[in-house]
């Protein structure tokens, strides 16, 4: 048997012993409806995968196996010790360390429960294809591929040294997973029963700040992917200016190396400014967008007294807040771990919300409608 065999088998069961552990906890309520608890507990996997991930690019940890899917051609840190501890020696402050190392394996290891979680998903709806129907089966083979996917971007985000646009691709896939497995999740097949859902939003501003959203989150992971977060250190200026220097070229020039130009020279400290501002900018626009879809949906649950949508726009409303405290905080603090966490938790959040909330979304029909949902 080969290494790499070998070294796939061994990640596989790793795979499968993390997997296990909720799945341990579905098959301990068999009262509940299986299929459902196992996809709500993939959605929560991934958004802990997200933030996690988070976590691995904000602490250097990218590299800390820098090699793919193992560790020095192994299963796991203990057996690259040796290796590890020569990279270390070699450069103390470079990007492979134990820790680094762990933190970077562990961030693999949740991605491949993930993986394996939705393996079985799309077993199960084969399994119970005449409960289901034949939608489940399409629905959940689309989650396999773009779980596929994501992993070859996470593979491609180490072999190809961080690459900006790569790991920003790769934060932007892991949002698109999380929004279809919430919608994949809610919908009338997890469960025996249907509730009802009165149509109290328009599906087009439901739409246009989905895109905004999704938009912004770019423009933040290219702020993080390329370490611009400190290219204003004040606030609410920029270099003490509303109107800073820009190299609009430099700093979306989207297919270069990790610190370089267009040119292939080292970034300027104007250009990485650029993406810090333009990030801050549009900031006010999705904070008007959201807010106004927010305050929208508020007003029609209250006057329809529906208090599960006004729970969820009130969740939208005070992880806006969080979203502009967290991102000052990176800026006044100077970056520090737990605001840029938050902000990446909170971006996630409001994904999920959004989708939560296209349950009361009307696309064609008039509002107040009403209709059948999960």
């Amino acid at each position: 048997m080969s290494d790499s065999t070998v070294l796939f088998l061994e990640l596989a069961a790793i795979a499968i012993v993390f997997a296990g552990i909720p799945l341990a906890y579905l098959f301990s309520r068999p009262s509940l409806n299986l299929f459902q608890r196992l996809n709500w507990t993939i959605v929560f996997l991934t958004f802990d995968l997200i933030v996690f991930g988070a976590f691995t690019r904000l602490s250097d940890s990218g590299l800390g196996c820098p090699d793919w899917p193992g560790c020095y051609g192994t299963s796991n840190p203990f057996r690259a010790m040796e290796q590890i501890r020569l990279a270390e020696a070699a450069m103390p402050d470079g990007p492979v360390t134990e820790v680094k190392a762990w933190i970077e394996m562990l961030h693999r290891y949740l991605a491949m429960t993930v993986g394996a979680l939705i393996v079985l998903q799309v077993g199960l709806a084969i399994a119970k294809v005449k409960e289901l129907g034949i939608k489940a089966i399409v629905g959940s083979v689309i989650l396999l591929i773009l779980v596929c996917l994501q992993g070859a971007f996470g593979a491609w985000t180490v072999t190809l040294k961080l690459q900006p646009i790569i790991v920003s691709i790769h934060l932007i896939l892991a949002l698109i997973l999380l929004a279809l497995l919430t919608w994949y999740a809610q919908q009338p097949w997890q469960n025996n029963s249907s509730r009802s859902y009165v149509p109290l939003l328009s599906g087009k501003l439901l739409a246009v700040s989905f895109g905004i959203l999704f938009w912004q989150v770019f423009l933040g992971a290219w702020v993080s992917t390329n370490y611009a977060v400190l290219a204003c250190p004040d606030f609410p200026t920029c270099m003490g200016t509303f109107s800073p220097d820009t190299d609009w070229r430099n700093a979306f020039t989207l297919w270069r190396e990790l610190g370089r130009d267009a040119q292939g020279g080292t970034i300027s400290t104007v250009a990485l400014q650029t993406i810090h501002w333009v990030h801050r900018v549009f900031a006010i626009l999705v904070m008007l967008v959201l807010g106004y879809f927010a305050w929208h949906a508020w007003r029609n649950a209250a006057q329809h007294n529906s208090p599960a949508l006004g729970r969820w726009a009130l969740a939208v409303l005070a992880l806006l807040v969080l979203q502009v405290i967290t991102g000052i905080s990176n800026v006044v603090f100077q970056w520090p771990l737990l605001a840029a966490l938050l902000h990446t938790a909170g971006a996630a959040a409001l994904v999920l919300c959004l989708v939560r909330m296209g349950a009361w979304a009307s696309w064609s029909r008039p509002l107040l409608s009403a209709r059948r949902i999960a």
